[in-house]
């Protein structure tokens, strides 16, 4: 998998680099976030330390070659402003799938959807993947509509996958795929 590549993507307003530990105030500060933690996956940072070691734990895995991280840069201040990843590759398949988060600071500004078009298109156009998905819990409409911006078609729906909360959702499975 070209890391490299991945790392050194760039979009109009938004560039990808290697996570470092040395960003993780900044990974932090939306790692740590109750409300953007919520519907992404991975559990609630509450300390620095805890962030660090997450971040520790995502270059082992990209190391392993399982997954492939970027931090998501803010052209115009350098900052480190969301994560990107791709995962569960599978080989056979010829697929895999994409995840994201930003730092609500920066929702609804388009980083996303610019993000998920980088990854996207590098997934289609570099690893050559037959398709392209991902996973959203229901409530979560600003990631359904990114992917919905970005060609991605529902594919299905798993009732009460999710348990967040003490409460059941559903999950939106997307897909995307090479024509």
């Amino acid at each position: 998998m070209n890391t490299n590549l991945f790392h050194s993507l760039a979009g109009k307003d938004i560039c990808f680099k290697a996570l470092s530990t040395n960003d993780a105030q900044e990974i932090h500060n939306y790692a740590g976030d109750e409300e953007v933690a919520r519907f992404i996956g991975w559990n609630l940072m509450h300390t620095l330390a805890e962030t660090r070691e997450h971040i520790a734990t995502m270059i082992k895995r990209e190391e392993a070659g399982t997954h492939l991280y970027a931090s998501i840069v803010l052209k115009s201040t350098q900052a480190v402003i969301g994560t990107a990843m791709m995962f569960n590759f599978n080989a056979k398949a010829n697929h895999a799938e994409i995840g994201y988060v930003l730092h609500k600071e920066h929702w609804g500004k388009g980083y996303g959807t610019e993000s998920v078009a980088l990854m996207t298109d590098f997934a289609l156009t570099v690893l050559k993947l037959h398709k392209v998905q991902a996973g959203v819990v229901d409530a979560n409409l600003g990631s359904a509509r990114i992917l919905e911006k970005n060609g991605y078609e529902l594919e299905g729906r798993l009732k009460d996958h999710y348990f967040i909360d003490g409460e059941y959702y559903d999950a939106l499975l997307f897909g995307k795929i090479l024509k």
